[in-house]
Order: structure tokens, then C-alpha cells, then sequence
């Protein structure tokens, strides 16, 4: 990662809070590929628990980890040549992949595939450490969060409009644990930096939370 290294937007923040849509809208806009960190944890939540794998076994998930068969084609992503683009989002596996996240062995082992997504012309790579850890010199860090409450109607919109079933109660519960756990966790906690910017979504369209992080890189970005 020297000088000549493609740029990076790096976009942390808690579950739901919209930071996946607005990095893939960022990265069509710019021309960047586009990273969903997220989605190597959850397809390793759901490979554990296919091979009846307790996601507390940290050496037998790590070995896991490592050893994934994945392939991203555009928003279709693949475990062991499946489609499980749907089956990844499910909240039985978006718990799982939580805590395998916390799990330091499995994290060093899908670091080096996050990196490897930072080719030429640039990349926007959202998840929990990607500024922190995994690009600590991204040309721009921005923390991008909303309530709780926001998040869970968020989420329950998203699984309903995909056939699922939800319940608001359980997703606000839900999305509560996993913050207390993202944000205690021993290994690469979820937090905002000293380096990176807030945006809040809250009262935020999809088009304006994009429109503020195109701003915020431009003016990162512009020759002094």
C-alpha cells in the first residue's frame, strides 16, 4: 500500500445503517470497485453453520475462513458455486457472521482477500474496520450510522421487500446485541476514529448520504 496505491473510501458503521447501499451507489459513481466486507463474514457464518461448525471454535472457522470458496459476479455472490445472495442476508447467519467477527483468527484471515479488492481506478470498501485495519490510509474515512430504531425499520423494510419474514421488535433487539457486541469486542471494536468523518442517515435519503460522501471525497481528495 504505497504511494501508487489506488485510492480508497473506506465506510464503517453499525449494522443497517445504510452504509452498503451508499458505498455501492459511491463506487458506480466514481467508476470503483466496489467492497461488501460484511458479505465475507456472513458467507463464513453461513459455511460454519452448514459444516455444523460452532462459530466459537475459533481454529476450526479460521481454517474455514481461509479456505472459502466465494466468487462475486456483480450483486451475485456465490459459496461453493451456490447463489446464496439472499441466504447471507437471513438474520440467522447476519447473527452468526456478528460473531465470527469477533473472532481475531478468522478476522487475519480474510484480511489479505479485503485488500486484494483495491485494484485501479480506486475502491469503496464498507464494513466495520476497513479504515481502522484493513486501509488505514484511505484517501477518506467515513463513519456512516442512524438510530437504532431507523436501522431496524431499515431492515425490516429491506426483508420484507425480498419475501422474508421480520418482525420489528426482534430486528431492533436484534440490531441493539449487535452493537453492544461490535463495539466490545475485544478484536478490532467497532468505533469511529479520530480520522474519519460522521454521517449521520438518520433524516438522510439514500441520494443525499451519497451525494455527501461524493462531496467529502472531492474535497479529500483536491490538490492543495
Amino acid at each position: 500500500m504505497g504511494g501508487n496505491a489506488p485510492p480508497v473510501i473506506a465506510i464503517d458503521g453499525p449494522s443497517a445503517s445504510g452504509k452498503g447501499t451508499v458505498a455501492k451507489l459511491v463506487a458506480q459513481r466514481l467508476g470503483f470497485h466496489y467492497l461488501d466486507s460484511g458479505a465475507l463474514y456472513r458467507l463464513v457464518g453461513l459455511a460454519a453453520q452448514r459444516a455444523h461448525i460452532k462459530c466459537s471454535d475459533e481454529p476450526a472457522v479460521a481454517r474455514l475462513a481461509a479456505a472459502l470458496d466465494v466468487r462475486f459476479d456483480g450483486d451475485d455472490i456465490y459459496l461453493n458455486q451456490e447463489l446464496v445472495t439472499d441466504a447471507i442476508r437471513a438474520e440467522a447467519v447476519s447473527a452468526a457472521a456478528s460473531e465470527v467477527a469477533t473472532l481475531a483468527a478468522v478476522r487475519n484471515a480474510l484480511h489479505q482477500r479485503q485488500r486484494a479488492f483495491r485494484e485501479p481506478p480506486g475502491l469503496v470498501a464498507d464494513g466495520r474496520d476497513m479504515g481502522s485495519v484493513v486501509f488505514p490510509d484511505a484517501a477518506l474515512k467515513i463513519y456512516l450510522t442512524a438510530g437504532a430504531e431507523e436501522r431496524a425499520e431499515r431492515r425490516y423494510k429491506q426483508l420484507i421487500g425480498k419475501g422474508m419474514d421480520a418482525n420489528m421488535t426482534a430486528l431492533l433487539q436484534d440490531i441493539q446485541a449487535r452493537d453492544d457486541r461490535d463495539s466490545g469486542r475485544a478484536v478490532a471494536p467497532l468505533q469511529m476514529n479520530s480520522d474519519a468523518s460522521l454521517l449521520d442517515t438518520t433524516n438522510l435519503s439514500i441520494e443525499q448520504a451519497v451525494a455527501e460522501v461524493l462531496a467529502r471525497y472531492a474535497v479529500a481528495t483536491r490538490a492543495p
